[in-house]
């Protein structure tokens, strides 16, 4: 579903990232990890086109969309679960749902809300409540849910768990296993290294822009000197 090959990107002349290249089939989710200022933002956001592309490219279900606009690239399939929620804190949760689907047909928008409460009875529950009034968690399950009323194949989650209590998390990560399940592929891009480990089936971990590994969870897992080096995770961490 989602091909990058010697992705390099950034801020006009600032290179945030550099010959990134790997694959996010349907049907799984493939965890970006690494230490803060890694360039892991600046690629999910370089995926989306909101960052330059100064070499590579991006392929959609395989189609070349390194120089569309982001709109182009929703209407091919592509939804962005922005870092820190950003939902509209003075409009209802069904009003935030709206917006996720305004640029798509009408008609099937009945379907997608149910499918977004299916996925989160919470929202469902307070459909009319103020989204700034709701709680760190039940953002994120709205912030989740608006970008599911794009109907998208790729889902770009950044930073599901910052902020958020663990049982919070819990549910959202659930959520994300329940839409590999129905043949969505995923790219999570997340600080809490051991709860993505746990959902992935492929990592790759990028360093100063770079990238130290690619390959499945459970090789990400049982690579000690990755953990540690790259990931800071402590032998009881692990655990």
């Amino acid at each position: 579903m989602l091909r990058i090959e010697h992705l390099s990107c950034g801020y006009r002349a600032v290179r945030a990232a550099s010959d990134v290249t790997f694959a996010v089939p349907e049907r799984s989710i493939l965890a970006l990890l690494g230490p803060n200022g890694a360039g892991k933002t600046s690629t999910i956001m370089a995926i989306m086109g909101h960052v330059d592309v100064h070499a590579g490219r991006v392929l959609v279900d395989g189609k070349d969309v390194t120089r569309l606009g982001a709109v182009e690239r929703a209407r091919l399939g592509v939804a962005l679960v922005p870092e820190g929620r950003q939902v509209f804190a003075d409009l209802s949760v069904d009003e935030n749902l709206t917006i996720g689907g305004y640029s798509f047909p009408a008609e099937r928008d009945s379907v997608k809300r149910e499918r977004v409460f299916a996925l989160f009875p919470r929202l469902f529950e307070r459909r009319g409540q103020l989204a700034g009034s709701m709680s760190g968690g039940e953002q994120q399950m709205l912030a989740i849910g608006r970008a599911l009323m794009a109907e998208p194949r790729l889902l770009l989650v950044d930073e599901l768990s910052l902020g958020l209590m663990p049982k919070m998390v819990d549910i959202c990560m659930d959520a994300l296993t329940r839409l590999r399940e129905e043949g969505m592929a995923i790219l999570l891009v997340e600080q809490n290294t051991s709860r993505a480990l746990a959902i992935a089936d492929t990592v790759c971990v990028l360093s100063s822009g770079n990238v130290v590994f690619s390959g499945t969870a459970r090789e990400a897992r049982e690579d000690r000197e990755l953990l540690t080096r790259f990931l800071g995770m402590t032998e009881r961490r692990r655990a």
